[in-house]
Order: structure tokens, then sequence, then C-alpha cells
């Protein structure tokens, strides 16, 4: 006859190492940098292109490029996903520079050139820092911040603590604990998560327009995932739908081309509701309406 309370011990103790080892093993299936060359050049094709370096209060340096416009609109900073380096994403600024606006992009600590001991709290930290110092340069009220998948939440942070001109998140997740829970759902997710990245939370506090994209075939993070983030302001949300998309090829629609130019170019005017069809209820059965 088995020792039950033996098993049991030895289920637990293999329980509790999973636990340990995920808690301080995570940012291996987080984050997939790329590292770079300090040397390394950056170049696109018919783009004008600077590169910069900041150096934090802890020593880190934030590596970045600003691809820059004459007489730009306003900027974008693009806060990409996790994987890579600027090296690649950079081929997707001129999706903006087409429409005359700056794009500001810059790698997180420990990919591309970017130095520093990366933590929940100095990405966030590190994104002000930036974020500070574009405000030294343009109004607040010319900079979008555009967030593409985990770079969804970080844009979402900045939003709800500043003041951009619009928020878009394109492929965005309601919270990184909710996407490992759907790998690991026997894991005490939510106590062993060093980067969380609550974008659900931080979008109640943002107050400037907020554009969600997403593709329907999207088989990482699911497009229910932005209807429901598009609920938790929906009067200052609209959500558009990249038929077909999938995780990584919105760029090869021309649909998401035509969404991204409308919302950038876009300008927010109020409606008159008064003389609309607000608020009129539809008869019910058996009833009667008088014209």
């Amino acid at each position: 006859m088995p020792n039950w309370g033996y098993i049991a011990i030895i289920i637990l103790a293999c329980y509790i190492v999973a636990s340990i080892a995920l808690y301080y093993l995570q940012e291996y299936f987080i984050f997939k940098p790329e590292k770079l060359d300090k040397e390394f050049q950056f170049h696109y094709n018919n783009q004008i292109v600077e590169e910069y370096n900041l150096e934090t209060r802890d020593g880190a340096i934030i590596n970045g490029l600003h691809f820059k416009v004459e007489n730009p609109k306003g900027v974008v900073l693009y806060l990409k996903g996790n994987s890579k380096s600027i090296k690649g994403w950079g081929k997707f600024a001129v999706d903006f520079t087409r429409h005359r606006y700056d794009v500001c992009m810059l790698d997180y600590r420990g990919f591309g050139k970017s130095t520093g001991r990366r933590s929940f709290k100095a990405l966030k930290r590190d994104l002000q820092f930036v974020y500070n110092k574009l405000k030294e340069q343009v109004d607040e009220k010319y900079i979008i911040l555009y967030g593409r998948s985990m770079g969804s939440g970080f844009a979402a942070k900045l939003a709800s603590i500043n003041n951009p001109k619009m928020l878009i998140l394109d492929a965005p997740y309601y919270s990184l604990s909710k996407v490992a829970a759907k790998y690991i759902p026997f894991m005490p997710v939510s106590l062993i998560m060093r980067y969380p990245i609550p974008t659900y939370k931080w979008l109640k506090y943002v107050n400037c327009p907020i554009h969600i994209i997403h593709g329907t075939h999207d088989r990482l993070i699911p497009f229910k995932s932005s209807i429901k983030l598009s609920k938790i302001k929906p009067k200052l949300t609209r959500l558009y739908t990249v038929i077909g998309g999938g995780h990584k090829n919105l760029n090869n629609f021309e649909s998401y081309h035509k969404m991204l130019g409308e919302i950038i170019n876009s300008k927010m005017r109020k409606i008159n509701l008064s003389n609309t069809s607000i608020g009129v209820q539809h008869a019910k059965k058996g009833v009667n309406v008088q014209a």
C-alpha cells in the first residue's frame, strides 16, 4: 500500500521548487533580447535617423533611435515587443514618418546596446526618464504613445501618469500575468510573476484618446483581450479590427495602414448628441408607436 503522506510531501516539494525556479528564471521566457556591439551602425534606406544614448541615475545606458522628418506634426514614442532589438524594429518607423511624424524608439535594458540590470521597477523608471527627455523637446500634446505587444502595457503605464496626445495599443494583452496563467494554470502566477504588467489596471487612469488595434487570428494574445480592454474606458476608446491578422503580421495588411493613418491624423471633435437617436428605445413587441 502506497504511503500517501510521503507522496504528497514529494509532490508539494516539487511544486515549491518549480515555483521558485519560475520566479528566478522567468526573464528567460519573457524577454528574447538581441544584443548589439557598441560599434554597430544603424542604417535605414530613405530615412533620416540619429542614434542617442541616455544615462540613467543608476548608471545604465538606454540606447535608442530618433527618426526625423521635416516640419513634423509630432513625435511617436514607439515601445516595441519583447524580442530582438531596435535594429529590426526600426523598419516600422516608416509607417509614421510617411505621415510626417518623428519616431523615437528605444531598447529596453539588456536589449541591443542598452545596458543595466533589468527589473520591473527599473523598466518603468527608464521609460518615464525617456518620456521626460522627450517632453523637454516637444509639448506633450504632440506626443503619441504607441505600444506593440509587450510594449503596449508599458505604453499604457506612461499614458496613465502623463498627458500625451493619444495612446495606441497594438496587439495588447489584458495583463502579462493572465497570459502566463494560460500556459501554466497550475502555478501560483499572481505570486511568482515579477513582471505582471497589468495593462487593464493602468488603462483606468488614462485620460487621452485610446486606440486599440488587434488581429482576429492572433494566437498568442487573443483578440478577446482587446475587447475586454476596450470596455475599461469606453468613452475614450476605439477598437480597430484587422480581419485575419495574426500577432506578428499586421503590417502586411492594407487595412492596418488605413487604420493607422486615420488614427494618427484624426482630430477629436465633440458630438452634439441632442439631435441624434441616442436615448431612443425600440418599441416593445405588441406595442404600436405613433410616427
